[in-house]
């Protein structure tokens, strides 16, 4: 894999993030986790996953996704309670984070969020114009190899 430029991202279960991660931890290769790692903020910082992320954005090697809040959250929109958990993950690897909207939304069971919306959103995530452009441009370029 790394010889051929690739990645790895692993897609969470609903459960979390933090078993699925011991088979890919040891890889030289970076390592996407996608949907903040499905924290679950119900069980706030006693989450095992919350842990276990932040554990893993110590590596140089490994990136997370922001996204699926609005399926994260336990509040519904404007999704107030995911906030401090993206702001968490984005103080812990600001050069590591990449955002997504989840669009066009593959498993929703509903009418999915506006994406102006969870662009927002993702404004409440990072409000300074810095981190936003290194999680929107700088971030994205550098992990998937883009020319800016």
């Amino acid at each position: 894999m790394k010889e051929l430029g690739w990645y790895i991202k692993v897609q969470p279960e609903p459960s979390g993030i933090a078993e699925q991660m011991a088979a890919f931890e040891h890889l030289d290769v970076p390592i996407l986790m996608d949907h903040m790692g499905r924290i679950d903020l119900a069980a706030g910082d006693d989450d095992p996953g919350l842990a276990r992320v932040l554990e893993l954005l110590q590596r140089n090697n490994v990136w997370v996704m922001l996204s699926l809040a609005e399926k994260i959250s336990k509040a519904g929109a404007p999704w107030d309670d995911v906030v401090p958990l993206a702001q968490r993950l984005v103080a812990a690897a600001p050069d590591r984070c990449v955002w997504g909207s989840d669009w066009p939304h593959p498993v929703s069971v509903k009418q999915p969020p506006n994406e102006g919306a969870l662009l927002e959103l993702f404004y409440r995530f990072a409000p300074d114009a810095e981190t936003r452009r290194r999680i929107l441009v700088d971030n994205p370029s550098r992990f998937f190899g883009f020319d800016l």
